[in-house]
């Protein structure tokens, strides 16, 4: 994909078919990890920047940010429905943790974003994943099918760390329920989050509402049929984007997002970039990027950030690939909807 670059076993940015056989590493370690977003119907106009400020810190109170859980557990009706976690080795030992962990943003790139429209319409957007409980499952099956193939004499690239399990195997079988279980718990917490979100900002507004969640995962593994063949697609940092289908495409920190509508292109599984795509890694963004530079760019914009210190500057939108050119890359993937930009920022 056009935002394509380095990640672990295969890029970050990557599609991969995989006729039977399944690759924990091709999902990558952030099972489900997606994003969603809701259009309000408040204008840009009734939002001063102190009420906006004043939202961002009640969020902040309902949202715990980076490695920090909810201090007590969750409702459990609000988890994943129609799963057998008996049978499932990880998710059923991580429930516990999970509980606390849902309605979580998570830290890195994870982030919680007030935008608006080209008809100065406010929109909410949240990229986040399965927290903990993802990792906990990808690092257990990753390991999993390296003894899987090292026993069974399977063939596999030196190195790449992209070993797998034949999909008739009962491994393959475990790993792909936990793998959907995580998923729906990617999707639980951020719409867990989103509510929260709608519900401050009702809170604030007299006349306040909202259309329905959009919501499409960027790292999970599905069975699809491409080019007359039934194969598991691994999207690791790719949107699905078939004919018509909505999907969300962030930029970085600063930059503009877009809702899109996929086209359906077989050459990329009917699949779409997840985002931007890193330019540099986190090491040589706090290391190399100008503290002050990154600041006034965003504060000449306008937008309330989340960059306060060296470190945050792996977060700063010249991290990233310009998303205006990644989108200009797959005029054949998808079409653009909505084109939104920036007006405040929660980072994990």
């Amino acid at each position: 994909m056009p935002d394509a670059h380095e990640g672990y076993g295969m890029p970050i940015g990557a599609v991969l078919a995989a006729k039977d056989a399944i690759v924990p590493n091709a999902v990558g370690v952030d099972i489900g990890c997606g994003m969603c977003a809701v259009k309000t119907n408040i204008k840009t106009f009734q939002v001063e920047q102190k009420t906006l400020k004043k939202i961002l810190s009640e969020i902040r109170v309902k949202i715990p940010l980076g490695f920090n859980h909810h201090k007590s557990a969750q409702d459990s009706s609000l988890m994943p429905k129609n799963f057998d976690i008996s049978s499932m080795e990880i998710v059923s030992r991580e429930y516990k943790s999970a509980l606390k962990q849902l309605g979580t943003l998570g830290g890195g790139n994870h982030f919680i974003e007030i935008q608006k429209d080209k008809n100065d319409f406010l929109w909410i957007m949240i990229h986040s994943g399965s927290r903990n409980i993802g990792l906990k499952v990808a690092e257990h099956y990753n390991k999993k099918a390296a003894k899987f193939c090292e026993k069974y004499n399977l063939p596999v690239i030196p190195k790449a760390d992209l070993s797998y399990f034949p999909i008739e195997s009962k491994e393959a079988s475990e790993y792909i329920r936990e793998m959907n279980y995580c998923i729906e718990f990617a999707f639980s917490n951020r719409k867990l989050m989103m509510n929260r979100i709608l519900e401050t900002f009702a809170e604030n507004f007299a006349i306040f509402y909202s259309g329905e969640i959009i919501n499409i995962a960027h790292n999970y593994a599905s069975l699809e049929e491409h080019f007359g063949e039934n194969v598991y697609v691994h999207r690791k940092g790719a949107t699905s984007a078939k004919k018509g289908e909505t999907g969300i495409i962030p930029g970085s920190q600063g930059t503009n997002s877009y809702i899109t509508e996929g086209l359906g292109n077989p050459e990329s599984f009917m699949s779409c970039s997840h985002g931007a795509g890193r330019v540099m890694s986190r090491k040589k963004a706090i290391k190399s990027l100008d503290l002050h530079k990154e600041v006034k760019i965003l504060e000449e914009k306008g937008i309330i950030h989340s960059i306060r210190c060296q470190r945050d500057l792996e977060e700063a939108a010249s991290a990233y690939k310009n998303i205006h050119e990644v989108m200009n890359f797959q005029k054949d993937l998808v079409k653009i909807k909505y084109e939104l930009s920036p007006l405040a920022v929660i980072k994990g």
